[in-house]
């Protein structure tokens, strides 16, 4: 099964260099002219970035590490294959006519998959992972999955009888990708930190586990009302929103307090590289936890749905910084992909670069001063500079051979 895992990753993979071209193309829209609908192009390049790249390998990887010995690998091929036709379909349908009877068709299609994948893990994991803290952090990650689906589903009633064009259209969306970023990826990726944290011997005792999931879980609830500030709600959600936000700030301080005393210890038990993309990856965290905390602020929440760019750029800060960072060195770790330094450095200008300019725009834009003239043009080229990363990860991993690490 190990060289059908990787096969997944590779094509996980593919999907990102598929994402990373999209990006290319919307960056050049402003100075050429292409044959494409923005639009919709906007639509593939998101859908293909949460549901093919980081779906994929999400799910691989936990399959890997929780589902793998468990007799249910005829099972999990053809549901992984069925979600491959409908990532397929939603790339080859969104590009054409945005959202519409076929794209709407294979996106359903994908949630019911993802569903069933979901019912896997709960039903076919051993009793002894349901014991340990990472399983019960995935647990509740796959369950924020779930629940971020009602946005989609919502969608459908909202375009019939309200409009897109409506607040709850966009609010329909912010509770989609809250719940996928901040329960779904985050919490699934942190469930897989301390499955290797448990490997290795560091636990968390059982009063602690309850008190974290606690915590978590009630933060990322909470924190959903951070994306409907801009339609400046009444005052009691200004609170549970600073509720939220102070609260995951808390959670993290005290995992960061947790982990720091055996960092040094834990990442010399990791391959080279591991423990720096995952040092990188915190730090990023850490920004993201202050960006959430200053946006429960009323001035500063109608400062950021004022300013598209401050919202691109800390969507992309938390996906290809956060959430892409810790793939790399979860996928690492465990033998199924191949990263060289060289190619990480180059990865990392590339997103430092894009950061850069899409907050600089978006200071432009707030203290009302003129961008640089070739602002477009740099910012073509980081992202076409994330194209050529990837294009060489993607070239690097293809029926490559990696040994598994993992414990």
């Amino acid at each position: 099964m190990k060289r059908n895992i990787q096969a997944h990753i590779g094509l996980a993979m593919f999907y990102f260099l598929i994402v990373a071209i999209l990006g290319s193309l919307l960056r050049l829209f402003v100075f050429v002219h292409l044959p494409a609908t923005y639009r919709f192009l906007v639509h593939t390049h998101s859908h293909v970035a949460l549901l093919g790249w980081v779906y994929v390998a999400l799910t691989s990887l936990i399959y890997k590490l929780y589902l793998e010995k468990e007799n249910t690998a005829l099972f999990y091929k053809r549901l992984f294959w069925f979600t491959q036709i409908t990532i397929a379909g939603m790339l080859f349908s969104f590009p054409f006519q945005g959202y519409a009877v076929f794209s709407i068709v294979f996106s359903t299609l994908f949630l019911i998959a993802s569903y069933f994948f979901v019912w896997l893990f709960f039903t076919k994991s051993s009793s002894k992972s349901k014991n340990l803290f990472s399983y019960k952090l995935i647990k509740s990650s796959l369950v924020f999955m779930v629940f971020s689906s009602l946005g989609p589903w919502a969608l459908g009633a909202i375009m019939n009888t309200l409009g897109s064009s409506s607040i709850w259209y966009k609010i329909a969306i912010y509770f989609y990708l809250h719940f996928q970023y901040n329960g779904w990826f985050v919490l699934a990726l942190l469930g897989i930190l301390f499955y290797f944290l448990e490997s290795y011997g560091f636990f968390v005792n059982k009063t602690h586990q309850k008190r974290g999931l606690w915590l978590l879980n009630s933060s990322v609830v909470l924190t959903f009302f951070l994306s409907v500030l801009w339609v400046k709600p009444p005052v009691y959600i200004y609170l549970l929103a600073g509720i939220g936000a102070l609260l995951q700030a808390v959670v993290f301080v005290i995992l960061f307090l947790w982990v720091i005393p055996i960092w040094k210890d834990f990442t010399s038990k990791l391959v080279p590289g591991v423990g720096v993309m995952l040092l990188w990856a915190g730090v990023l965290l850490a920004f993201k936890i202050d960006l959430q905390l200053i946006s429960a602020i009323p001035y500063v929440a109608m400062l950021a749905c004022h300013t598209p760019d401050f919202v691109i750029g800390y969507l992309h800060m938390v996906f290809l910084g956060v959430v892409t960072l810790v793939l790399f060195a979860f996928l690492k770790q465990i033998g199924l992909l191949k990263i060289p330094k060289f190619a990480l450095i180059l990865y990392l200008i590339a997103f430092l670069c894009t950061e850069i300019l899409l907050f600089y725009k978006g200071t432009a834009i707030w203290l009302s001063f003129s961008i640089i003239e070739s602002y477009y043009h740099l910012l073509a080229g980081a992202s076409i500079l994330f194209a050529v990363v990837l294009s060489i990860l993607f070239a690097k991993n293809i029926n490559c051979k990696t040994e598994s690490t993992s414990p």
